[in-house]
């Protein structure tokens, strides 16, 4: 799954993996030594992530139901946390990333699936994810 800026018409992630349990949302990025710069976790539904025992940093990107980025906290380090109450999802990145992708507030980023059965998986969740994983050219938005 990739995960695409409409304003700048630019994949952001070519490897995102969706936290959708609470499990995986609990799991996110821990047991892991870095983020490849290629890769993004998204955690829905979620409004704040914390950084205890994560080796790393990253950049933390809060979305709206629409994928309409709320707030951005870059290179956040081990032990802090970082909140968005409007937030419906967060997306981590490595830190970096969003600066080096020119992620900007008022972005709305979407998912594009790579395969049939990733689309068939996106067709089959909740109406807000539904509403990110849509192509913006598609739906005229």
């Amino acid at each position: 799954m990739w995960l695409k800026n409409q304003r700048t018409d630019r994949v952001v992630a070519s490897d995102l993996e969706l936290a959708m349990t609470r499990a995986a949302r609990r799991r996110g990025l821990l047991h892991r030594d870095a983020l490849d710069p290629s890769s993004a976790l998204m955690l829905s539904p979620c409004f704040s992530v914390h950084t205890a025992f994560m080796r790393f940093p990253i950049d933390v990107v809060f979305v709206d139901a629409d994928g309409v980025i709320r707030r951005i906290v870059p290179d956040l380090g081990p032990w802090r946390i970082a909140i968005d109450a409007g937030a419906r999802a967060v997306i981590e990145l490595a830190g970096g990333a969003a600066a080096a992708h020119d992620l900007r507030r008022g972005d709305r980023v979407y998912l594009l699936a790579a395969s049939d059965e990733e689309a068939g998986f996106l067709a089959s969740r909740s109406p807000s994810l539904r509403r990110i994983a849509s192509n913006p050219a598609c739906s005229g938005s």
